[in-house]
């Protein structure tokens, strides 16, 4: 029975959408209905700014890191790889919002931080220098999960090798409208609406 309400947990952490929870209680706005739709950081900072796209990112890293924790948390004997997908796709299908939720990078950036901390530095250091040369937060996204990837398939067991190419396929998947849109040069980079 412990197990059971540890997945649930998980599940219901990732569920948390911070993005409509600050949105709508500081600034009187779904963004759901602006920018991309997206209930995630990078659409909370296109629509409400640097500081509640910086509080929204850092709620949903941490959403990541503590479904990681909760077995420890709760003494029960689930798998913390188990708990941080589930908390993903809480986030990408949240039951508190419709099921329509954010792209899963912060969150999946939450779990690697607990899994693989070295990792987790390596997709950063990626996702900063692609952005600063490209601008374009969805390409520094996919290239920092890839980079995660690379990183496990190097230094990590199988298990976390196999988690980090499913979120890097997953993030990929997601932005698929992202790509095209880079291909035909009309992807939003950062500091333009």
């Amino acid at each position: 029975m412990l197990n059971i309400i540890t997945l649930i947990s998980s599940y219901l952490v990732g569920s948390i959408s911070f993005a409509l929870i600050i949105g709508k209680m500081f600034y009187k706005t779904d963004i759901r209905g602006y920018g991309s739709g997206n209930l995630g950081a990078t659409n909370t900072f296109r629509v409400l700014g640097k500081k509640a796209g910086a509080i929204v990112a850092i709620a949903d890293l941490l959403k990541g890191t503590v479904a990681c924790l909760l077995p420890q948390m709760l003494s029960s004997t689930v798998n913390p790889i188990i708990c941080g997908l589930l908390a993903i796709l809480g986030h990408v299908f949240p039951i508190f919002a419709g099921f329509k939720g954010g792209k899963a990078v912060a969150t999946s950036t939450g779990v690697f931080l607990f899994l693989t901390p070295l990792g987790t530095l390596v997709g950063f250091v990626v996702f900063l220098f692609t952005l600063i040369i490209s601008k374009y937060v969805s390409l520094s996204s996919m290239l920092a999960g890839i980079a995660i990837f690379i990183y496990s398939l190097i230094f990590e067991e199988k298990i976390i090798i196999a988690l980090s190419l499913l979120i890097s396929v997953l993030v990929i998947i997601l932005h698929r409208e992202n790509i095209k849109r880079i291909l035909k040069g009309t992807e939003n980079k950062i500091g333009k609406k």
